[in-house]
């Protein structure tokens, strides 16, 4: 088993644990396809499959009874809580890509306007690990039974499009940057 793995199953028990491996699995997938289209290094590759295989972990603490989750915090709370975890477990660089993945990115503008219970900070993957974390993450649900299934760019853009055009613009330009997402995702882990 992954060490991913492991660390999840500290924290992920039962169905919760599958859907989460699962849509990491997923989400994973997709986003080493990017990296191996970018033509970026072994080790950057590596990096950025272990961040999306945790870019989730802060599920673990918020209120979602149909993931099996019992927490107390609000689902937007999850990027935050998986820096936190991740912090604590010593990596850094991974627990900046959980907190920067939700969406194409949160802005303290979004946090004000949007009142959510969020630190006022700028929440946005700046790096390019961080962006394809990001983006393969939009074509994947944690509903279960559908953790697998990818969403077209169509879904994505549709899902996006009530968070304001400019959250779909910055989608578009990863879509040209790191896109086609239409070939099937090589296995991970």
């Amino acid at each position: 088993m992954c060490w991913e793995f492991e660390l999840l199953g500290r924290y992920f028990k039962g169905e919760a644990l599958v859907v989460s491996i699962g849509h990491a699995r997923a989400v994973a997938a997709l986003a080493v396809n990017v990296c191996h289209r970018l033509g970026l290094a072994e080790n950057d590759c590596r990096f950025v499959e272990e961040a999306a295989l945790l870019h989730d972990i802060g599920v673990c603490r918020i209120h979602a009874p149909r993931l099996g989750l019992h927490g107390e915090l609000p689902y937007i709370m999850h990027g935050v809580v998986g820096r936190e975890i991740l912090e604590a477990e010593n990596l850094p660089l991974h627990a900046l890509v959980c907190e920067r993945h939700i969406g194409v990115g949160i802005t303290v503008s979004d946090i004000v306007d949007r009142r959510l219970p969020l630190p006022q900070r700028d929440m946005i993957p700046l790096s390019l690990p961080e962006q394809i974390v990001c983006f393969a993450d939009l074509f994947f649900s944690k509903n279960p039974g559908k953790v697998t299934l990818q969403k077209s760019t169509e879904q994505v853009r549709s899902k996006l499009a009530g968070f304001g055009d400019h959250k779909v613009q910055i989608f578009d330009e990863w879509l040209v940057r790191f896109g086609p997402v239409h070939d099937k995702p090589a296995p991970v882990c």
